[in-house]
């Protein structure tokens, strides 16, 4: 048995809210209605008894509601990707890579400012956790100047952020987080989230040679060539997982693996894609997303020593931001993506319901068990980017082409072998 949602309905939830503020709008229009008699009739288009009587149907049915309620839909998935979960990454990567090198790492938080009792004059503690040293950041990036080099393609040079940056928001459009709280259901949403990922090489590629300089342009050539190099192989991986679910939809694919593989006494195996015969197309995959992230030891076409900052070189102030940042918000894609197609998504056992109004409110949601996977997954990219060296850019086109390619058709032939032998069935 596994866990329920706590956002059962996403639009329903912003139907409901979207509604309130329209009550909340028809009492003011009411009260105003005696002393600015044109509102009376604007008052009316909210009352249910005045809509029958002119033979309107119900308000939630009304176009406006309903393109409000999809504007605060997607508003809710982009704050809670954006501000929430990237926020909370970037403070996770900078807290876990310090540990790992022996330091505190960042410490400044609210109980650093200096108005609290405990703080002396002039020397404010640094008890904190950090937390708020990624929003100071950002206030500091966004007061510094964005510069543009005398000789860039300027347009080129500005549309590339904004390419990068909404091509990654687009992949939050179809990505679930629960079986209730997304967006949009597509049938081909694995496809589209693929289709988005794929043109953030492109914007990088622009920004490199719009740029007008040889360390960005060495930078932008290096990152075609690799992540062309891996999205072959992520996706041929993506394909023999077909094999399986023959199905491109997230939740589709999620729920499949909701069931019991088989029981070794009191502890049960979940039927996740990583423990069948996909398990090669796991590590193709994983490895693939981590150079598609650009993260050591993957990250050749960033190298400090090489290329100072390689694509990114003559960005500044909040447009290197963007692109920087952004980084962040593509590994979270990135590990919900293996979460949902490997790891059983948001499934997770259920240890308790309560009941709230009649209304059944697991102790664990599914949003928490798809969170508490990407993380792990993230610490895991954070963990092998902060121990193994880089790689130069020959071998990183060497393992791309020559080893995760035969690896990828060897997990499409697997696939085909144990669905036409009868080894694995598709819950």
């Amino acid at each position: 048995m596994t866990s329920a949602p706590l956002v059962p309905n996403l639009f329903a939830v912003c139907e409901v809210l979207v509604l309130a503020i329209v009550w909340v709008v028809d009492q003011i229009l009411y009260a105003l209605a005696g002393l600015i008699p044109p509102l009376t009739g604007l008052a009316q288009w909210f009352d249910p008894v005045a809509r029958a009587r002119l033979g309107m149907g119900p308000l939630g049915s009304e176009l406006l509601i309903v393109v409000v309620t999809w504007l605060i839909a997607v508003t809710v998935i982009v704050i809670w990707a954006t501000l929430v979960n990237l926020l909370t990454m970037m403070w996770v990567e900078r807290k876990f890579y310090s540990r790992l090198q022996d330091r505190y790492g960042i410490m400044i938080s609210i109980w650093s400012l200096p108005f609290w009792p405990f703080n002396r004059a002039h020397r404010p503690t640094h008890r904190g956790t950090g937390y708020l040293q990624n929003i100071a950041d950002g206030v500091k990036l966004l007061q510094k100047e964005n510069i543009t080099p005398r000789n860039a393609d300027s347009a080129m040079f500005h549309i590339s952020p904004v390419l990068i940056a909404s091509s990654t928001l687009m992949i939050f459009a179809a990505l679930p987080w629960s079986s209730g709280f997304y967006v949009a259901n597509l049938e081909l949403g694995i496809l589209f989230i693929f289709a988005a990922f794929s043109l953030a090489p492109l914007g990088i590629l622009i920004a490199g040679w719009s740029a007008n300089n040889k360390y960005t342009l060495v930078g932008g050539l290096r990152a075609a060539a690799m992540l062309m190099a891996y999205e072959i192989p992520m996706i041929l991986s993506v394909i023999a997982l077909v094999f399986f679910t023959g199905s491109l939809n997230p939740l589709t694919i999620v729920k499949q693996q909701e069931r019991t593989l088989f029981s070794l006494g009191p502890l049960a195996i979940p039927a996740w894609y990583v423990f069948s015969p996909q398990i090669l197309g796991f590590i193709v995959f994983s490895v693939s997303m981590m150079a598609e992230m650009e993260r050591i030891p993957f990250d050749i076409p960033e190298a400090e020593a090489e290329l100072v900052e390689g694509w990114t070189t003559e960005y500044s102030g909040m447009r290197f931001g963007l692109v920087f940042g952004f980084k962040w918000l593509r590994m979270i894609a990135g590990a919900a993506l293996i979460a949902i197609l490997y790891l059983g998504g948001w499934s997770g056992p259920v240890f308790v319901t309560l009941s709230v109004g009649g209304v059944p409110v697991p102790i664990v949601p599914e949003e928490a068990w798809f969170l508490l996977k990407i993380y792990l997954i993230s610490i895991v990219f954070i963990w092998i980017s902060w121990s193994v060296p880089r790689v130069r850019i020959d071998q990183i086109l060497n393992i791309g082409w020559k080893k995760l390619i035969p690896y990828s058709l060897g997990a499409i032939i697997i696939a085909a072998a144990a669905i036409a032998s009868g080894l694995w069935a598709v819950g």
